[in-house]
């Protein structure tokens, strides 16, 4: 298991574990134009949270959850506020020039990989530098760099343009994240 994937708070002993929410290491405003508020409030404050209360109250599939969960807590940590010029930097900017040889190579493959998910689901930038797909929820450690690609990440921002929501989300990547994910492969 990897450092960086602290997606749950275990309380164990006496009583089973239980989930704790992570709190956004931004304020909900701060991703906007590329996320407005009202998708954070929707997003993290009812669906991420509705992962964790449900796992913890034993409602619904605890497997689907606890996967909830963990990938939306990989996936709101990574981002900063909006940049126009937020490219990869020193570790990130090496290991995606490694194997895709540019960052537009590695974006363009990315989008190519998203683009084929037909309905819900999740891409991401696996440690071995491949992209890689989720359906629905599941628990990967191979995570570096993830785009949750369900309706609710984009919708109420970008309506059906998929591509414009992708476009968007690298100005909000925090470089320095996704380099620390890597950095912690070694």
């Amino acid at each position: 298991m990897y450092n960086f994937i602290k997606h749950i708070t275990i309380n164990e002993g006496s009583t089973p574990k239980t989930l704790e929410q992570t709190p956004l290491p931004y304020s909900r405003t701060a991703l906007a134009p590329v996320k407005s508020k009202a998708t954070l409030d929707y997003h993290y404050g009812e669906l991420y949270k509705g992962y964790v209360e449900r796992y913890n109250k034993g409602e619904g599939d605890p497997d689907f959850n606890e996967a909830g969960a963990f990938l939306h807590d990989i996936y709101f940590r990574q981002f900063k506020s909006p940049s126009t010029g937020n490219l990869p930097t020193a570790i990130s900017l090496n290991f995606i020039n490694k194997h895709f040889t540019t960052f537009d190579n590695f974006k363009e493959k990315f989008e190519k990989e998203a683009m084929k998910i037909q309905g819900s689901g999740w891409a991401y930038l696996a440690r071995d530098g491949s992209i890689k797909t989720i359906r629905n929820h599941q628990i990967k450690m191979d995570i570096i760099l993830l785009v949750d690609w369900w309706e609710h990440a984009w919708a109420l921002d970008y309506q059906s343009d998929k591509k414009d929501y992708l476009n968007n989300i690298w100005r909000i990547m925090n470089w320095n994240v996704i380099g620390s994910r890597i950095g912690q492969l070694s």
